[in-house]
């Protein structure tokens, strides 16, 4: 085959599984965005009060994507195992490691749920006072947790299954659920806000109400398929109470890494929230505006990003060693690329986004205007280190050299930065945000030479034990 070809069947490879996961990405940040907007009617306060309250939230999204990436390391190497072309004892060991594998992700997202949602119903006020000391704004908060207590276990489950389906090349059904989702949650945020089609109007509320309705049906869609129609991996419901074995080992060294590198990306992303959170209303409202528009802009990196972990993983299954580095090196300015279009739909468009919210204070637009700008520069090392680490050097097995380096990177650099820069030199709005992402500069040189080194592609053992 000529390079010619090869790399049109790399980028084919890429954008078949890459398109759908964006696709699902972009339905997502619609429903937020959707509730962004429906909210931000009801003023600034209603607006800051739900946008923090799902900074909580997102804190339990981010570990649920570090289990269920951690767990996708594993699956996509045993998946390439299985069709490869190693022996059949080999095969068959991959294969129950595999479905071990699954079980073992299910087990700690429903632990993890549980915690949260234990923590919604008893500490509401305690979670919104880490955000603001604004008595309404922790008021409405509140109100938002009481309706979002049960919401953890189904979004939990629904999103660590979608991450096992995509990495064994199932893309396209999770992305038809979530499309369902997105209409589901258009109609009950319509009802239950505004009080529309005989409903109380329930505001902030209605808008919780109705995001967990849209939850249930994705989970109901989602865990349906995974245990009674899929035939790849081939999970049951009586698989759930498997012995996993010496497994579990495996799963502690690749995945825990992840959800550690994931969960401190977590508490950081909730650190810089408490940044904004405490500058003020009119900042924490437009950011609440920006940060939509830059996961909008971010969609198809992310969806690269998680391809970049399942084809590593499935070549290194495979045994080619060399074919991987190549495609790693393509992965990496295929990330500068992505990230230079997504700062150029920034500048283009917005002003026209900003304009949407035409109910927020002129202080807060001028704010996001400042922060959008400042966007149009990290998202371009943004997204190519987001490929990088979350994608290619993940799947290689990298685990802990990317949790150590997601650690001092974060919380030796960009935290104290963004902390200095908006408490103490008191920086305009753009500044401020350029420091609290400076971590994301650096990560991207930083995984290049780490690329380059090779020592990123690790072994993983397929022994499950009884």
């Amino acid at each position: 085959m000529s390079r010619y070809d090869e790399s049109i069947n790399f980028y084919k490879k890429v954008f078949t599984l890459a398109l759908p996961i964006a696709l699902q990405s972009l339905i997502t940040i619609g429903v937020n965005m959707l509730d962004t907007m429906m909210v931000g009617k009801l003023g600034d306060n209603s607006l800051s009060a739900t946008s923090l309250a799902n900074s909580f939230i997102s804190v339990f999204q981010i570990f649920c994507m570090g289990l269920g990436m951690g767990a996708s390391v594993l699956v996509s190497r045993y998946w390439g195992i299985k069709n490869s072309t190693a022996g059949d004892e080999e095969k068959e060991k991959a294969g129950k490691a595999l479905k071990q594998t699954v079980c073992l992700v299910l087990r700690l997202d429903i632990f993890l749920a549980t915690l949260f949602a234990l923590a919604t119903f008893f500490i509401p006020d305690l979670i919104m006072r880490t955000y603001t000391d604004k008595e309404p704004i922790i008021a409405l908060g509140v109100d938002y947790f009481r309706m979002s207590v049960i919401t953890y276990y189904f979004v939990g489950l629904s999103l660590v299954a979608t991450i096992v389906l995509r990495s064994v090349g199932q893309v396209f059904y999770p992305l038809v659920v979530s499309i369902g989702a997105f209409f589901i949650n258009l109609v009950m945020n319509y009802t239950f806000i505004f009080g529309n089609f005989g409903a109380p109007k329930m505001e902030v509320a209605g808008a919780a109400l109705g995001t967990l309705i849209a939850r249930i049906f994705e989970f109901t869609m989602i865990i349906g398929y995974l245990l009674l129609a899929d035939k790849k991996i081939g999970f049951r419901i009586k698989d759930m109470i498997m012995k996993t074995g010496s497994l579990f080992w495996e799963y502690v060294r690749i995945s825990i890494p992840v959800l550690i590198s994931d969960g401190i990306l977590a508490l950081g992303t909730n650190a810089v929230a408490m940044v904004i959170g405490h500058l003020g209303e009119t900042f924490t409202a437009a950011n609440a505006i920006t940060s939509v528009t830059q996961q909008l802009s971010n969609v198809v990196i992310s969806g690269v990003s998680q391809a970049g972990a399942i084809i590593t993983g499935i070549t290194l299954g495979e045994g080619k060693r060399e074919k991987t580095m190549k495609q790693g090196y393509r992965f990496f300015f295929l990330g500068l690329i992505l990230g230079s279009l997504s700062a150029l739909f920034i500048f283009l468009f917005s002003d026209l986004i900003i304009g949407f919210y035409d109910n927020v204070s002129p202080e807060t637009a001028r704010i996001a205007k400042q922060l959008m700008n400042a966007i149009c520069l990290i998202v371009v090392f943004q997204g190519t280190n987001s490929i990088m680490t979350k994608g290619v050097l993940r799947g290689g097995g990298d685990t802990t050299v990317l949790m150590v380096a997601d650690n001092i990177m974060l919380w030796i650099l960009a935290i104290p930065l963004g902390i200095l820069a908006g408490f103490y030199f008191k920086l305009p709005p753009f500044w401020i945000y350029i420091c609290l992402k400076s971590d994301q500069i650096v990560k991207t040189i930083w995984s290049f030479l780490r690329l380059r080194s090779q020592k990123w592609i690790k072994r993983i053992s397929t022994e499950s034990g009884k």
